[in-house]
């Protein structure tokens, strides 16, 4: 049995690369390895890894290595790209899992390329392991812009994915861009198990979030934890200035006449956030700010700056995404704040050298876990479990 550290390849700055994985059922009823384990596993070629590298009995967990992974021993096996199609793969679940997102845009590519090459080589069913989804954020029309995250999931769904497993999607409603089943799986269980481990006296701690957005995911962080919560409302600048992204460039120029003379189009009044301030008591307590993804640090270091402003003891920062884009670990390192957390659905290694601040949440575990059950047909309802409306 090979251990969960020698499945994948490592690339030349250490991140995960993109490998196809085949599982396959080599019996009609279902797996009796124990719970965990998948029959075989099979990474298929990309960034140098040969076709066919083949494991027995592999630990599930193995499909979501530390940052000691290694390159497995290769051997050689009939597949489409070599010239000849095997009969297996017609009947096979491919599993496809970009584990990097460095360069978001090749590793969009290189995944289409695979689910078509599994498409066109009759897979039975093509599953994406995608734990976090690129371009969320981009949701929702903005005037005139445009729906990012539902383009994506188109080309996803044409190129041939038939499911799709993610974690902590921006907005749930993401989901409905695809006419494929899609697991929107939770980190919030391993966040919350850190704090009550890892926070010293955690029971004096606020919630807190750092915009009125927010404040339905601290909401539930504070009722699962039976902490209060406070949230931060008003911006010293908006950052999403119609002066500053150039929309009204050139300057518009009213005509009303170009409509009729006696008609005019009333003008909707612009926002005008009030000055920052903080609705809930941190006076001496642990501040714990929670938000989903964490890639602009600005408006974390401004709350940070407001919460200690308001007498925090203690300022901790928790997300499921932790992109940490530009030069966000040295804001991180010469901020009032005292330590982040975040898990590895994205490869920060780097960051984490370059910052002591922050932290890691291994959440292998719930991926491989759904992995298992997909491929075995069970229920994937207990993943689910106590998940509200809100959450």
């Amino acid at each position: 049995m090979f251990s969960s550290s020698k499945l994948f390849q490592r690339g030349a700055e250490g991140d995960l690369s993109l490998h196809p994985i085949v599982l396959e059922r080599k019996c009609a009823g279902p797996l009796r390895r124990g719970p965990g384990f998948v029959s075989s596993l099979r990474l298929g070629p990309s960034a140098g890894l040969g076709c066919g590298a083949r494991v027995r009995a592999a630990p599930a967990a193995a499909l979501f290595p530390g940052p000691d992974a290694r390159l497995v021993e290769r051997s050689p096996c009939p597949c489409p790209h070599q010239g000849g199609e095997s009969a297996e793969h017609r009947t096979a679940d491919f599993l496809l899992a970009p584990g990097c997102l460095q360069d978001v845009n090749t590793t969009i590519m290189e995944l289409l390329i695979m689910v078509y090459a599994c498409k066109t080589s009759s897979a039975k069913s093509i599953i994406g392991v995608i734990p976090y989804f690129p371009y969320s954020k981009q949701c929702k029309m903005r005037k005139r812009g445009s729906i990012v995250s539902k383009l994506l999931a188109s080309m996803m769904c044409k190129a041939g994915l038939t499911h799709l497993i993610t974690m902590d999607l921006h907005q749930k409603e993401i989901q409905g861009f695809f006419n494929i089943p899609v697991d929107n799986l939770r980190a919030s269980p391993f966040l919350l198990q850190y704090i009550q481990e890892e926070i010293p006296d955690y029971r004096n701690a606020v919630i807190v979030a750092k915009s009125p957005a927010s404040a339905k995911r601290a909401q539930s962080f504070a009722e699962r934890l039976r902490l209060g919560i406070a949230v931060i409302h008003g911006e010293a600048q908006d950052a999403e200035s119609d002066l500053v992204d150039g929309r009204h460039s050139p300057p518009m120029v009213r005509s009303a006449a170009a409509i009729h003379p006696s008609l005019e189009i009333p003008m909707l009044i612009p926002k005008e956030k009030p000055p920052i301030t903080v609705v809930g008591d941190v006076g001496g307590r642990t501040a714990v700010i929670v938000d989903d993804i964490i890639d602009d640090v600005d408006s974390f270091l401004a709350a940070a700056e407001t919460l200690k402003e308001r007498g925090a003891y203690k300022i901790f920062v928790m997300a499921t995404h932790g992109l940490l884009s530009s030069d966000a670990p040295r804001l991180i390192e010469e901020s009032a704040i005292d330590e982040v957390v975040v898990t590895n659905t994205i490869p920060h290694e780097i960051q984490k050298l370059q910052c002591p601040k922050i932290k890691t949440v291994d959440i292998s575990m719930i991926l491989s876990e759904a992995i298992r059950r997909i491929h075995n047909g069970e229920s994937m309802s207990y993943l689910f479990r106590n998940i509200g409306l809100d959450d």
